[in-house]
């Protein structure tokens, strides 16, 4: 870990923030900051989450991926349970800086506490195909991915869900 702390700027001007040089990143009303997490050769989607200054300070400081549990109120340090640490290559901000974009590689090819890869495993159907897999309003999901990577019950035990509730 980096001896240097880690501080962020003061919000001043749109052209600061949208223009400057300045990593003044903006927190919603509970402290959070959206957070897209994708693999660094593939480009895929393998998770969305939050951070807390804490987080992001952390995974600046460190290079390793750290989130906020809204679920649990935690600090969590994506892997630590696990060994599904998320090395980041990349560490983007957009335009008004609230979303951060990370570039990671995975230990252990996934991300998803379920087991899978992604958490983005099942899709919606759209259109033609919503018209198709659509039964009295009840819309089926189409499973993108149908083999888990790891055992989530002998990863956790019995530990309650990560981030549902």
């Amino acid at each position: 870990m980096s001896g240097v702390a880690v501080r962020f700027q003061a919000r001043a001007s749109i052209e600061q923030v949208e223009e400057g040089n300045d990593l003044a990143p903006k927190f919603d009303d509970r402290g959070l900051i959206t957070v897209v997490t994708t693999d660094f050769e593939s480009g895929e989607l393998l998770m969305q989450g939050y951070m807390n200054a804490e987080a992001l300070q952390l995974t600046i400081a460190t290079g390793e991926a750290h989130y906020w549990s809204r679920s649990r109120q935690v600090l969590w340090h994506k892997g630590a349970t696990s060994g599904l640490v998320q090395a980041v290559r990349e560490l983007l901000i957009d335009d008004d800086q609230d979303c951060v974009w990370l570039r990671v590689d995975v230990a252990g090819g996934a991300s998803c506490h379920v087991g899978y890869r992604s958490c983005f495993y099942r899709k919606v159907p759209i259109g033609a195909d919503f018209d198709a897999r659509q039964r009295g309003g009840h819309v089926a999901l189409e499973w993108t991915e149908t083999e888990k990577v790891f055992d989530p019950e002998e990863v956790y035990g019995d530990a309650p869900n990560p981030t549902i509730l």
